[in-house]
């Protein structure tokens, strides 16, 4: 037998099946006979290991296993889309349409389902995927190319030797859902939420077999470089997709006119509810990729699509108790405790009331029949009581008086509730929640529960007890659950936090008032902790968009004893206090001047130009003034630079930047 014959044999027959199977939902051979021809590749690749692809179907079943995800850049942004969520939002989004290109006819537009999953964008070259990249924050991906293999609807190769890129959303199906559910219950572990949040888990596993258990799907819908294709229109994008062996979402439609936009909105409003995924809306594109570039895009979305959201669903539970919880600013938070019941997708049996002025709004009864829904489909939040079917004997909700974890007096400043005692064992769990999270010192693995835990087994009692955990490595592994991986990746992650900059650790402190912005702009002006720490009030408000209050709390935080310990403690640690960004130049050509930026940029996102301004030493604001000394402006300017103009700002447009940013070797 020619073995390599063989193996290309079996592979080509294997990818025929999987093909039929997961793409076009039909089969020609039983699980059997597929069964059986993938044992014989697989079987054949082991012991011929020359004839090994990392392309063949046999690949599918996972096996890769990362310590983390990669960063890439993606060729052009993954925008978001703006959304629209009535019937004159649609209308107008024509209208603009019509507008912008000066054309006043129906125009031929496509209707997708709007997949709720997760977005992905796949690169292909002379046939074989090259990489797989989650949208991140639009500009820089994570690199998922391992976990996006086991997709069995996703071809490894195509026919097609261009360099070509894909996007489209990476789905659980509910059948799939419900069925890990059940086997998560079998086994004691806690249930996935909904199949958004348990496909974008599932994508985001370092062990690529984990993923493949998940039997994933997805559906493509964008064809990046079409232009670069000789594509002419998003109905043609779609049908060279379904060529190159991708799944395409078969509700899609081209409609000529917004009237016939909307009776597909209606039509799928009661409709989707049948479908086997989830969806949550309808985007519309216009079809014609010629239109595309003259209508160009605002700063995070493109002008020529919009996506209709449907009216959250609003569903009925009982409300059966109302807790307070505490945050690390000792900020009070009535919560709602519903028997649980399923909203858009999730077992929902929380949901925030906001405050005494919001309850008082609602008027709440223990007992009471409520109406909720998740506000943007993401936040549980109650809508109002169904009011005639009160209970006689029903306890009306009102606000407590005293902390419920030290029972100190709380005190009301405007809407809220605070407790004042800085020793409050409650605020300290939230604060060490909140050091240990993403926007802060990003110790990865070491999540709320894990941190309740430590709390209440007497491992911590403030954030700078994390770095005396290495040395009670032995007595975590004899807490249930902690296993030797799970505990040396919690501890590695709190022994990298240490090399964080300074405006991390700032907002890892909870100063109240401070967020990312504000620690960022303080960090580079005092540049360590302790300058910062002596800071005088004057020093403070000499700052540009710091006000009486945020200098106020600065000082406040500073001289409280409980707060000076951490701070000493967290250096003994080795904790960094310097900052180590870029510091702004104090000599360029945009030292000292107010910047505006509008438009769209072929060589930098909005974000990565604001930042790089910003290390020059400019202000760069959102609104031009008499004193904006310059607008930076790429395509689609729109009315800012009609402003600029008017008032005689001076310009930069692309190409002088450029020059710019060169001669400040940047």
């Amino acid at each position: 037998m020619d073995i390599a014959k063989r193996i290309e044999t079996l592979r080509a027959l294997l990818n025929q099946y999987n093909h039929e199977y997961y793409v076009l939902n039909q089969s020609t051979v039983d699980d059997a006979t597929y069964d059986q021809l993938m044992n014989e590749l697989i079987e054949l690749e082991k012991n011929h290991p020359q004839y090994f692809s990392p392309y063949s179907p046999s690949q599918r079943v996972g096996g890769a296993v990362q310590s983390s995800f990669k960063k890439i850049k993606h060729t052009r942004m993954m925008l978001s889309l703006a959304n629209a969520y009535s019937q004159a939002d649609v209308q107008a989004f024509d209208q603009r349409i019509q507008d912008l290109l000066s054309i006043h006819q129906p125009m031929a537009y496509v209707c997708e389902l709007k997949i709720d999953g997760l977005a992905i964008s796949i690169e292909y070259r002379n046939g074989v995927m090259v990489y797989a990249a989650t949208r991140g924050d639009g500009e820089i991906g994570e690199d998922v190319t391992a976990n996006i293999k086991t997709i069995k609807s996703i071809p490894l190769t195509i026919p097609d030797q261009r360099t070509i890129e894909v996007r489209g959303e990476v789905y659980m199906t509910r059948k799939v859902f419900q069925s890990l559910n059940a086997q998560r219950i079998a086994n004691g572990e806690p249930l996935l939420a909904n199949p958004r949040n348990a496909a974008a888990g599932s994508i985001r596993q370092l062990d690529s077999t984990i993923t493949a258990n998940r039997q994933l799907d997805a559906f493509l819908y964008y064809v990046v470089n079409a232009d670069e294709l000789g594509i002419k229109s998003h109905q043609e994008a779609l049908g060279f997709l379904k060529i190159l062996g991708f799944k395409i979402n078969p509700e899609t439609k081209t409609v000529q006119g917004i009237d016939r936009v909307w009776a597909f909105i209606q039509t799928f409003e009661s409709k989707r509810a049948s479908l086997d995924y989830d969806t949550d809306g309808i985007v519309i594109k216009v079809n014609a990729l010629s239109d595309h570039p003259r209508l160009g895009y605002t700063a995070k979305t493109p002008r020529w699509a919009i996506a209709y959201k449907y009216p959250p669903e609003l569903v009925e539970t009982t409300l059966e108790n109302v807790i307070f919880t505490v945050g690390r600013t000792g900020k009070i938070t009535p919560n709602a405790v519903l028997k649980p019941v399923r909203v858009s997708g999730s077992m929902i049996a929380r949901a925030t009331l906001h405050n005494e002025d919001f309850m008082l709004l609602k008027n709440l009864y223990l007992g009471d029949q409520v109406l909720i829904r998740k506000a943007g489909e993401v936040i549980p939040e109650v809508v109002q009581v169904v009011s005639h079917k009160r209970l006689a004997n029903a306890i009306k909700v009102t606000m407590i008086q005293e902390c419920p974890a030290c029972h100190q007096p709380l005190i009301k400043i405007e809407a809220m509730h605070y407790c004042q005692n800085p020793s409050c064992p409650a605020r300290h769990v939230e604060s060490v929640i909140h050091f240990a999270s993403k926007i802060a010192m990003d110790m990865k693995g070491l999540g709320d529960k894990i941190i309740q835990d430590l709390f209440e087994l007497g491992f911590i009692q403030s954030s700078a007890d994390l770095y005396a955990l290495k040395d009670k490595r032995e007595a975590l592994l004899q807490i249930d659950g902690y296993s030797d991986k799970s505990v040396d990746l919690i501890l590695d992650a709190i022994e990298k936090s240490k090399q964080r900059s300074l405006e991390k650790l700032i907002v890892g402190l909870g100063i109240k008032e401070i967020g990312e912005k504000t620690a960022k702009q303080l960090a580079k002006r005092f540049l360590n902790l302790q300058a910062l720490s002596q800071a005088t009030y004057q020093d403070l408000m000499a700052l540009e968009d710091t006000g009486p209050v945020v200098a106020q709390a600065i000082l406040d935080y500073f001289q409280q004893p409980i707060h000076q310990t951490l701070i000493d403690r967290l250096i003994a640690f080795g904790v960094n206090t310097r900052y180590l960004g870029p510091v702004a130049s104090q000599t360029s050509f945009f030292s000292g001047k107010t910047i505006v930026i509008t438009g769209s940029f072929a060589n930098y996102a909005r974000e990565s130009l604001t930042e790089i301004l910003e290390n020059l030493g400019a202000k760069v604001t959102g609104s031009v003034s008499k004193n904006t000394h310059f607008l930076v402006y790429g395509t689609d300017a729109g009315s800012k630079l009609v402003k600029a103009q008017t008032l005689g700002v001076s310009l930069i447009d692309e190409s002088r930047l450029l020059a710019i940013l060169a001669s400040e070797k940047v």
